[in-house]
């Protein structure tokens, strides 16, 4: 090895022995391009230029493209470059093979081997680089699609995210090369990176970016659960016809009306995606027909996997569990008992929402909707409320009255009185029913 060569080992040995990582950019390359020019070395690290200043007095700012920083010794000018840090790049894309320099130098001999014709230099990204300007009207990658998406295979989530929030379509090439990569984002991404990307999606637009996760065979290795409901069907409207549909196209609209009534509700939105998918371990086909036993308790059991799976908060994770158990209580025309039952739950303004967007997802009917919406404010009222004290017959009798309609009347003012306190025991009730016919003069 060349005394130049260990300088720079000696270098980037300095670098490392400070907790940073250093390396010498393509050294065979750089001993072909130094012979009969100037002595000069390309230095790849992770250390920004303060930090190197203080290992390095002599360092200076250097005007060359990308670079940090040089400097001399010896004789020999060092030349420092940042290296990749993106957990989500291709392994390839974590050494620097090119730098401006010698790219220049290759330039110059005519001779550039195909593998360096686009060159990348690490360093550090916004959440834009790597994209052409979304004013054109499309998300698209910049440069050689699948190489731009290879130095950072979360731009892959990120463009779909792009394409959701913004409602852009994807550029056909930049769309090919995320649906090649799908399964290296999975590799090389961290779970906690992707739902990172995706709780920047908007409520409003969430079903739009699972659909683009389903398209691109994301979804498949992320959640293979909802994915698989691709594959299971069951009645649109049991009510009307015979038209079929996927667990999946249904959920995916549950998921796009729940915002309707609950804007910005995130974790709501999310937990529609979840709420059907105990019907993958539940679906029975018998006697001509689908049938789901028991799987919004299922499905709770499996999103619990699911959260854990994807790191999410465990108060987050208890949340959306409880939405997907629940999800059905208000599906039901629920008595007096039921309603009461069903506002004491946690989040019952979610379980609503969720209902009311199943409903219009299938095209239904609101007549158990709207009967629960209007019991809903009966339970506001205490139970000894609901009932008079008196009943019919015992009015009939009280009031001398004979059957007919002015029982009902009576029936009714009398409820009333009890609920607004002017009436609180059976002998005042007694009382009132007997004033209230002669007041009102009813026979």
């Amino acid at each position: 090895m060349s005394d130049p060569y260990k300088e720079a080992v000696s270098i980037c040995k300095t670098i490392m022995r400070n907790g940073y990582d250093a390396y010498v950019v393509n050294a065979r390359m750089q001993h072909l391009v130094m012979e009969g020019g100037d002595v000069e070395l390309d230095i790849a690290t992770d250390l920004d230029f303060k930090g190197l200043d203080k290992l390095f007095p002599a360092i200076e700012h250097s005007k060359e493209h990308l670079a940090i920083g040089k400097f001399v010794e010896d004789g020999v000018l060092f030349r420092f470059y940042p290296t990749d840090i993106e957990d989500g790049s291709h392994p390839e894309e974590c050494v620097a093979r090119i730098t401006p320099r010698l790219m220049r130098k290759l330039e110059s001999t005519g001779e550039i081997p195909a593998n360096l014709a686009c060159p990348y230099i690490p360093e550090s990204e916004d959440r834009y680089k790597g994209f052409e300007d979304l004013e054109g009207g499309e998300v698209k990658f910049k440069g050689i699609p699948d190489d731009t998406l290879r130095r950072d295979y979360l731009r892959g989530i990120r463009a779909m995210r792009f394409a959701a929030n913004f409602g852009l379509p994807i550029e056909p090439n930049t769309w090919t090369a995320i649906v090649r990569g799908s399964k290296r984002m999975l590799d090389y991404i961290a779970v906690s990176d992707i739902m990172d990307e995706w709780r920047k999606v908007e409520a409003e637009n969430m079903a739009d970016f699972v659909q683009l996760l389903f398209d691109s065979m994301v979804l498949h290795g992320l959640i293979p659960e909802v994915a698989a409901l691709s594959r299971i069907k069951q009645m649109k409207n049991e009510d009307e016809g015979t038209e079929e549909e996927t667990v999946f196209e249904h959920m995916l609209n549950v998921m796009r009306f729940y915002p309707e009534h609950l804007p910005y509700d995130w974790i709501g939105t999310l937990s529609c995606m979840f709420h059907d998918v105990g019907k993958l371990y539940t679906a029975e086909f018998f006697d001509d027909r689908w049938t789901f036993y028991q799987h919004h308790r299922v499905g709770a059991k499996i999103t619990r996997k699911i959260m854990n799976r994807l790191r999410f908060d465990p108060n987050d994770t208890d949340l959306i569990c409880h939405l997907v158990r629940h999800h059905k209580r208000f599906g039901f025309m629920l008595t007096d008992k039921g309603i009461r039952r069903f506002k004491a739950l946690d989040e019952y303004p979610r379980l609503i929402e969720l209902e009311r967007a199943g409903v219009k997802a299938r095209g239904g009917n609101y007549t158990e909707f709207n009967h629960n919406t209007k019991m809903l404010e009966r339970a506001d009222i205490p139970e000894d409320m609901l009932e008079p004290l008196l009943n019919g017959n015992e009015i009939m009798d009280f009031a001398g009255l004979n059957p007919g309609p002015a029982v009902g009347i009576i029936r009714d003012a009398l409820l009333q009185a009890q609920i607004a306190g002017e009436v609180g025991t059976v002998p005042d009730a007694v009382e009132f029913c007997i004033r209230y016919k002669e007041r009102e003069g009813l026979s």
